[in-house]
């Protein structure tokens, strides 16, 4: 099968630092050509792929020439795909929903993969103009701010199954892959925990969401 890829254009692909998305996007690339699929991957000229690369912007945006206009990168990478849809037997878009407009029109099967979050301001606007229009979530939770789009499967975020070891001995620290902003609630993680290390200490009830931030008298 012949499948294209549309990757945001904001990070390489793979990530050369942070990326999630770009990340799993080489990820799938890799194992689409794995099973023998023609796959082309439409992102920035830095991006290393096993499928064949066209570049439709010289390099990253985050990392590259500072103040380039990432509207006119996003352009010329709904023109690429515009120009070449019919090379294609299926389109598969990860950069939510700029290229609807276009890829609707192509007469070549297409589906969104939608990677962030759902409840902005907006969007249920903009999903009710592409209603039949389908798209992939990567959690059941994610669809809830917009139940009545046209979902057509979950396929959480996965990893190569050799690409991390497990250590069973015992250690001091635990480690999170990614990046903490407000949206992901952290805030909720520490509060849970400090309030666990009060009530070890006999100094609060973690039931109880008051005081979950008292300081412990040791400190």
């Amino acid at each position: 099968m012949r499948i294209a890829q549309l990757a945001p254009l904001a990070e390489s692909v793979p990530p050369k630092l942070y990326g999630g998305t770009e990340r799993v996007i080489a990820w799938l690339v890799d194992e689409l050509v794995e099973f023998g699929h023609d796959v082309t991957l439409f992102a920035s000229g830095d991006s290393k792929t096993k499928g064949k690369l066209q570049a439709v912007w010289p390099r990253a945006l985050r990392l590259g020439r500072k103040g380039a206009d990432p509207n006119a990168a996003c352009a010329l990478l709904i023109e690429a795909i515009a120009e070449r849809a019919r090379d294609f037997d299926v389109i598969h878009s990860h950069v939510d929903w700029l290229p609807l407009p276009v890829l609707r029109r192509t007469g070549v099967p297409f589906l969104t993969t939608m990677h962030g979050r759902l409840d902005l301001l907006g969007l249920p606007q903009v999903m009710g103009a592409f209603a039949d229009a389908p798209f992939v979530s990567i959690s059941d939770d994610q669809r809830r701010p917009l139940p009545e789009a046209n979902w057509i499967a979950t396929i959480q975020h996965g990893l190569p199954k050799d690409l991390f070891r497990p250590s069973y001995e015992s250690g001091s620290y635990l480690a999170f892959l990614g990046r903490l902003t407000a949206d992901k609630g952290p805030e909720d993680a520490m509060r849970i925990a400090r309030g666990a290390d009060a009530a070890a200490d006999g100094r609060q009830d973690p039931s109880r969401g008051d005081g979950l931030f008292q300081k412990s008298p040791r400190a």
